[in-house]
């Protein structure tokens, strides 16, 4: 028998029932001891703690490149009219693949949109999504039909979808809180610029930083970058997007 206040140190409770860890000891050691006093002697779970097993966190850095998620956002006009945007984003590469701009959200609309998104693509296994109105069982069934996993979060829990969430928080922040779109098709062109600039030219922190598809710089050979000043055959360029609300910076070869 085990001295009091022993830990089962070779066999952490924290992924072990307490009938696994006697059968080891039985098999392995030749120690026979009842599950109840293992169960004695494990380390109890503090109030409050997450379980042993794997949390919700490590499932998404575990299977990021195999997940999308998506979720839709309110937008107003200078009319006042709501338009809805549909949003897809892949967790690994923290790239947009999809702004959809309707009026009138329907299941059938979104099934669409993730068809031509998700299409029969073997990497992603994936899509998390809450558990609004639009997003019907029937949708959840022709999403598994694609071949994907329907991961739906818990209600009033948009920490579960957070990428998503974070995302949307940033298309605001960045661009329509300093754009009042005119109409569903001004709002498109919008979008369609800043997730131009959001895939390509913007830094991501969670990516190392890193840029989801960065653009193929190529700088002369000859040229040797110092830590503090850029060659003098190179010069640095700028190109405006959505007219100077941001802008991109790159190298290029200087002119004569």
């Amino acid at each position: 028998m085990p001295r009091r206040g022993c830990r089962w140190r070779c066999f952490p409770g924290s992924s072990r029932g307490e009938e696994r860890i006697a059968n080891e000891l039985l098999l392995k050691l030749g120690v026979r001891v009842s599950p109840r006093t293992v169960r004695k002697y494990m380390p109890k779970r503090p109030p409050g703690r997450p379980r042993g097993d794997q949390r919700w966190s490590t499932f998404l850095q575990n299977h990021a490149s195999a997940i999308v998620a998506c979720d839709f956002f309110v937008a107003v006009t200078a009319t006042f009219r709501l338009l809805y945007v549909f949003v897809v984003i892949e967790h690994g590469s923290r790239r947009l693949v999809r702004l959809a701009v309707t009026a009138h959200p329907s299941t059938a609309r979104t099934l669409q949109q993730l068809r031509e998104v998700v299409g029969f693509d073997p990497a992603r296994q994936y899509m998390i999504h809450d558990r609004g109105s639009i997003v019907a069982r029937s949708l959840d069934e022709s999403v598994r039909n694609l071949g994907l996993t329907v991961l739906k979060s818990p209600p009033h829990s948009p920490k579960a979808n957070a990428i998503c969430e974070r995302v949307i928080g940033t298309i605001r922040r960045e661009c329509l809180d300093w754009l009042i779109p005119l109409s569903e098709s001004h709002l498109r062109s919008i979008l369609r610029a800043w997730v131009g600039h959001y895939n390509h030219g913007r830094p991501h922190m969670a990516l190392g930083p890193g840029v989801p598809d960065p653009p193929l710089v190529v700088v002369p050979p000859a040229t040797q970058l110092t830590r503090h000043r850029i060659g003098e055959r190179l010069a640095v360029r700028a190109r405006s997007v959505l007219g100077g609300l941001h802008h991109e910076y790159l190298l290029a070869p200087a002119s004569a």
